[in-house]
């Protein structure tokens, strides 16, 4: 059963915008934290963003800070991730989590549901 369902990656010139949205059971969602993170070819796993339960807490990479945003919105179980002024090397594998903890965490150990990803690519 799919927990998690991303959506809104694709392809885009740089410079340009994606919203990535990830929709999740009400039941889940309700008392997750919610992240992103990112896997591009030959690297490891990384942190992008992440979101407490209520929303109260916030992080992001430094190297998506003043480029990207998460927020959610409980009443439709969606969180969304807006990546502005994107860059070449932010091509990669979008994947969502939810930590059923309602703590936002960093690591990928703060997150125990998972989504299959999204592709984003970013051209030169």
């Amino acid at each position: 059963q799919v927990q998690l369902v991303e959506s809104g990656g694709g392809l885009v010139q740089a410079g340009g915008s994606l919203r990535l949205s990830c929709a999740a059971s009400e039941r889940t969602f309700s008392t997750s934290a919610m992240g992103w993170f990112r896997q591009a070819p030959g690297k490891e796993r990384e942190f992008v963003a992440a979101i407490g339960r209520n929303g109260g807490t916030t992080y992001s990479a430094d190297s998506v800070k003043g480029r990207f945003t998460i927020s959610r919105d409980n009443a439709k179980n969606t969180v969304y991730l807006q990546m502005n002024t994107l860059k070449p090397e932010d091509t990669a594998v979008y994947t969502c989590a939810a930590g059923r903890t309602g703590v936002a965490g960093r690591i990928p150990a703060a997150f125990d549901l998972w989504g299959r990803g999204t592709q984003v690519t970013v051209s030169s």
